[in-house]
């Protein structure tokens, strides 16, 4: 109906059913564009976000397909979708958090980075010339009155705190999977937040995976800064995951 009317062509006029066509196909291209899933759980001390790791390429070097970046020291980012927008949008993001310290002389807290992406995501909504970022992003960072912070930011603009968020082709999946983890109030160590995010994502895709299918990123208590796990770290939590399932 709504092709046949035209009202998928312009990205600023609503359908009669009041749906901006255009912006709901922006969440479609986070879905589909990589064929990945990416996962966030918020622990006690900690916040990890897992992500599958895909080099299009067998020619291409694998350290140079990464979908987790640095906005500042102490925050990262994310992002699902499709790669040349994430990383535009890792550095409209990075020039947003540069220029807050630079008038205020700290550090930008990630839930007030996460409404400037936003506002950023919802002005893309309302231009004809503009069309959305097609990338859903994750921000975690351990904030200095508020704790552990996972944040995630849709193209459309909205913009939400989270216990624990999931984006991409399975999704919804991976949803249910953590909501029955969150269900439990279980106050999860750093490691146990690891080994939990990486089993749902398993357990979602049906596949046990080995160091080099997934990126691992991590924000605690215990250390300053966004940190990304090495292959031998993963391998670690993979090998303790394969202990408490046998």
């Amino acid at each position: 109906m709504a092709r046949a009317s035209g009202y998928d062509r312009h990205i600023t006029i609503f359908s009669p059913e009041g749906r901006l066509h255009q912006v709901e196909y922006a969440f479609q291209a986070v879905k589909k564009n990589q064929n990945m899933t990416s996962v966030a759980l918020r622990g006690n001390d900690s916040v990890v976000c897992v992500t599958q790791k895909k080099v299009p390429d067998k020619l291409m070097d694998k350290d140079h397909v990464t979908h987790l970046y640095n906005i500042t020291p102490n925050i990262g980012a994310l992002m699902t979708g499709m790669h040349p927008d994430a990383r535009a949008l890792v550095y409209r993001a990075r020039e947003k958090a540069s220029k807050f310290k630079d008038k205020n002389g700290y550090e930008i807290p990630v839930h007030y980075l996460a409404l400037k992406l936003a506002n950023i995501g919802q002005v893309y909504t309302q231009h004809a010339y503009m069309r959305p970022y097609g990338v859903n992003v994750m921000l975690v960072s351990i904030d200095d009155e508020k704790g552990p912070s996972l944040y995630q930011i849709d193209p459309a603009g909205n913009y939400f705190g989270y216990k624990a968020a999931a984006a991409g082709t399975k999704d919804q999946e991976a949803q249910n999977a953590l909501e029955k983890v969150v269900k439990k109030k279980i106050d999860f160590t750093e490691d146990e937040t690891i080994q939990q995010a990486i089993g749902c994502l398993q357990a979602v895709m049906g596949m046990d995976f080995k160091a080099t299918d997934i990126e691992v990123g991590l924000v605690s208590k215990s250390r300053r800064g966004f940190q990304r796990l090495t292959e031998e770290q993963i391998d670690g939590h993979l090998n303790a995951i394969a202990e408490k399932d046998s």
